[in-house]
């Protein structure tokens, strides 16, 4: 565990991926967060150091995680004027976990290797609680080489792993993955929406799609939700729209038309412009129930 670690991004998953960390002993030496007071927070609560700069990460660590939102923040982080992470990073790690489109991790890769440093992809399809109990899946992408040397920390963070292969490859796949999870949630909340408006018992139905081809993950994760209007957020409306985005890009850029992707996007595109972007994805059943926001 010689590795010292930093982080950028330390909300609700980037928090909890650090303690997890630190119970497993590493040394995590600094956090940043553009919300500097939940940043100081956290450095308070692990003993580390609130980094007021992206330079300030990249020397205090030789390993460098990252968990933003999307393409923009990642631009800003390893590319802005003035202060970004490549500064000083030859030799320095960047591990990037945020879900953001292939062609940022591949800029990232190209630019960390001119830098003389490394950039990895490690994206995550799991939620919050996953990353504080270090039981992550996790896709990752890049040089294997490096992945390999900093493996035993990617194990203490996950119950499972797949290497993909080069630069831009997890991203796409977990982008497949995430376009797939909201057609499946945006379908479940029609079906549920509909047994609803028809007088139905939703326990009834929601057991009755358990035993049949009706079954899924968000079944399980988001049915009861979607009857209760239980959505606290697990996995936002709004990321959702962002991932449902990124896949219909890739899609696009080899000629493949994705109906029921455009379709799901559309929905959390509506989530968001109604104010409803910072709901969980289970919200979606508020724009199919009837007598609800839709």
């Amino acid at each position: 565990m010689s590795h010292t670690i930093a982080f950028v991004g330390v909300g609700r998953m980037g928090a909890n991926m650090v303690r997890r960390l630190m119970d497993c002993g590493y040394n995590v030496t600094a956090v940043y967060d553009t919300y500097k007071e939940g940043a100081r927070a956290l450095a308070v609560e692990v003993g580390c150091k609130h980094a007021e700069t992206l330079a300030e990460v990249t020397a205090a660590a030789d390993v460098i995680f990252t968990v933003v939102t999307n393409d923009e923040s990642m631009r800003t982080i390893f590319f802005g004027e003035g202060d970004n992470l490549l500064k000083g990073a030859a030799g320095k790690i960047f591990i990037n976990c945020a879900t953001v489109s292939p062609a940022i991790h591949r800029e990232v890769f190209d630019a960390a290797k001119r830098a003389g440093a490394n950039s990895l992809e490690a994206s995550m399809a799991s939620s919050i609680s996953h990353a504080r109990e270090g039981k992550l899946y996790l896709m990752l992408a890049g040089d294997e080489a490096i992945y390999n040397k900093v493996q035993i920390i990617i194990e203490d963070m996950s119950v499972n792993r797949r290497f993909i292969g080069g630069p831009g490859r997890a991203a796409e796949v977990k982008a497949l993955v995430n376009m797939v999870m909201n057609i499946n949630t945006a379908g479940l909340a029609e079906g549920l929406g509909l047994a609803a408006a028809l007088g139905h018992d939703l326990d009834l139905v929601r057991e009755v799609f358990s035993q049949t081809g009706a079954n899924s993950r968000v079944l399980e994760t988001d049915g009861g939700d979607m009857a209760d209007r239980s959505h606290d957020c697990w996995f936002s409306a709004a990321h959702a729209a962002k991932d449902s985005g990124i896949a219909g890009d890739m899609g696009k850029e080899v000629g493949l038309n994705l109906p029921l992707n455009e379709a799901t996007t559309a929905q959390y595109r509506k989530m968001v412009d109604l104010g409803l972007g910072e709901l969980d994805k289970s919200g979606i059943a508020e724009l199919t129930f009837k007598g609800r926001h839709g």
